[in-house]
């Protein structure tokens, strides 16, 4: 049964305007920023710290360790008490968060407070399942692709404001600013964001229990989870071993690896592309490409002399635009399996890909002082290809049972 609330939500769907839409785009690319705004620069905050070059990658795997547990346990409350209240004490926690990353003087406080950035940043995977909530059927998908296309620009653009920022003025002012930015975003939401009371339920043990028959119920989400998992374990392995290949052996100052970063922004077109795409009916052709895409990426940077820097660039531009691609179209999909459920359902999926990224983050150091850049290209050309692979299997054994 509705509650006037929710009715009243619902009611206003297909008024759903373009200004709300560049809001949410605005707020999750601000909020998912948090995430990655240490990937570029662990080499500046390691010997700070007094941790280890080999454990540097730390940083930002624990981060999006955080991160999936925010959004195992914290994204599935939207589908049972009201959705501003709990993304506004999120966010919250985030700038606080953030603050005390930009004082801590100690390797251990500052990877628990990594940890804690991640877990209260997940205010964005809140917003994109009301966004879908308010969107009406016909254009979802294109309304999805339009917020992912904000959260993927914050998550490239993240990179390069902080090694611009950390640059010129140190990384511990890259925290200060995303803290003070963290709490514009409060404001915003506090002033802006529609009220929404979901229709579900349960207690909060139920809820989370329920986490586990969406999984075995509906075999699209995992297939989705798992594809996605992969390519974003590729992704957080290139984008935390190219800043220390450019540094080490390219020369390139914060800023420069800044305007390398910038570049790759180019493959947020996706999203919006991908959401057409899936309005369109088209998601298994568009999800071939885009798993084709992944791996190909890492091949081609091999073809320009020494990896060079544009062969670097090259690998980043085309791994960015498949990764986002690939992630709107498992989006749409996971959506349509049950409006109810879709706070959970969004919650599975993006954990899976958070902890495929945060392992793609944690080995990311390892690998490229163990094998150099070419052992980070066979392992991140090696993951996608596996999705690619189980993609193949998944189609053919659909078309003998069709």
């Amino acid at each position: 049964m509705n509650t006037p609330l929710t009715s009243t939500l619902q009611a206003s769907a297909p008024g759903l305007t373009r200004a709300m839409v560049l809001l949410f785009a605005f707020c999750c690319g601000a909020i998912v920023a948090n995430l990655y705004y240490a990937q570029p620069i662990v080499e500046l905050i390691a010997p700070d710290l007094g941790l280890a070059s080999g454990s540097a990658s730390l940083i930002v795997s624990l981060t999006q360790i955080g991160y999936a547990l925010g959004l195992l346990f914290l994204v599935p409350l939207s589908d049972l008490i009201e959705n501003r209240r709990l993304m506004i004490a999120t966010a919250v926690v985030a700038a606080g968060s953030l603050l005390a990353a930009a004082t801590l003087q100690h390797a251990q406080g500052f990877l628990l407070v990594s940890l804690l950035i991640g877990f209260s940043s997940v205010a964005v995977q809140m917003l994109i399942p009301l966004a879908a909530h308010l969107a009406p059927e016909h254009s979802r998908g294109q309304v999805v692709g339009n917020i992912m296309s904000g959260l993927l620009l914050g998550i490239l653009l993240a990179r390069p404001l902080s090694s611009l920022i950390a640059d010129h003025f140190g990384w511990r002012a890259v925290f200060i600013y995303a803290a003070l930015l963290m709490l514009a975003i409060v404001t915003v939401l506090a002033l802006t964001l529609p009220r929404r009371v979901p229709d579900h339920k349960a207690t909060y043990g139920q809820l989370l229990k329920s986490l586990l028959t969406l999984l075995r119920k509906h075999p699209v989400l995992r297939q989705r989870a798992l594809y996605q998992g992969l390519l974003f374990a590729a992704f957080s392995l290139f984008w935390t071993a190219a800043p220390v290949e450019l540094a080490r052996h390219h020369g390139l100052s914060q800023s420069q690896i800044a305007i390398f970063a910038l570049v790759g922004a180019i493959g947020a077109i996706a999203a919006p592309m991908a959401g057409r795409l899936a309005d369109a009916g088209h998601t298994r052709r568009a999800s071939w490409m885009a798993m084709v895409l992944a791996p190909v990426a890492f091949v081609l940077g091999l073809t320009e002399p020494g990896y060079s820097v544009i062969g670097l660039a090259l690998t980043g531009v085309l791994l960015d635009f498949a990764v986002q691609m690939n992630m709107v179209l498992g989006q749409r999909a996971i959506y349509a399996l049950d409006p109810a459920s879709r706070g959970r359902l969004n919650a599975l999926y993006m954990t899976s890909i958070f902890v495929g990224g945060a392992i793609g983050s944690a080995l990311s150091s390892s690998v490229y002082e163990q094998a150099g850049w070419s052992g980070v290209v066979m392992l991140g050309a090696g993951l996608p290809a596996l999705a690619l692979l189980a993609f193949v299997l998944m189609s053919v054994t659909r078309g003998r049972n069709a």
